[in-house]
């Protein structure tokens, strides 16, 4: 199987992996999502927010035609008002979900610790990685989805939020909303084409060959 799934009690002798990595496996970076821009990305904050900022100026607009405007702007505000209260309570969430995450890259696979209420870890082989697809926004963070091989499948609501948006047919393991994406993909790449090559250049030297290239890749 390429990912294990463990329980929110299990002790971590190193922070984000159920256990310490075998001989051989060190680790090349760990991180966790920005909060900020997962409450942006993740949980649409901007779109909320300004959701009720329209239906505040909706009332506000329909409003002034029957009384005078110091009243209707009184009737108009509580959706102001509930909207910083949803806002907060998103703002919360991305909080706790990016405090309760860790991801791990390794020479040899990614882990990813997930889950606030019920945490779970995967295990990700790059044995078992087709591709990784970096969606960079402008302050630097960015997305890294991981399209997997085979029959893998995960549900979109147990990787929610650590998940490729809008892939809800076959969901995507992502690293959502990195600080730096651009470095860490160019890592992950560098250390899934070494993991991958190192098979490949064994069995060649045992053929007489030259290696060909390796199948992962970060865009």
């Amino acid at each position: 199987m390429p990912h294990d799934h463990h329980d929110d009690f299990a002790f971590e002798p190193v922070e984000g992996l159920p256990e310490a990595p075998p001989e051989g496996e060190h680790i090349l970076w760990q991180g966790r999502p920005d909060w900020w821009a997962l409450a942006l990305e993740s949980l649409n904050l901007k779109w909320v927010m300004g959701y009720f900022v329209f239906l505040a100026a909706w009332r506000l607009v329909a409003a002034m035609d029957l009384m005078p405007f110091s009243q209707a702007l009184a009737i108009s505000t509580p959706f102001l008002v509930m909207g910083l209260v949803v806002c907060a309570l998103l703002a919360l969430i991305a909080w706790v979900q990016a405090r309760a995450t860790v991801y791990t890259i390794t020479n040899r696979r990614v882990a990813m610790r997930v889950g606030a209420a019920l945490t779970v870890t995967l295990n990700l082989p790059y044995t078992q990685i087709a591709n990784a697809h970096l969606d960079l926004r402008r302050r630097g963070t960015g997305t890294i989805a991981l399209d997997l091989l085979g029959e893998t499948k995960f549900s979109y609501l147990v990787l929610w939020p650590h998940a490729r948006p809008w892939r809800l047919r076959h969901p995507e393991p992502a690293l959502r909303c990195i600080p730096d994406a651009a470095h860490v993909a160019r890592l992950l790449a560098e250390a899934a084409e070494a993991r991958i090559e190192q098979p490949r250049s064994a069995r060649a030297r045992a053929a007489g060959q030259r290696p060909g290239p390796a199948a992962v890749a970060a865009e």
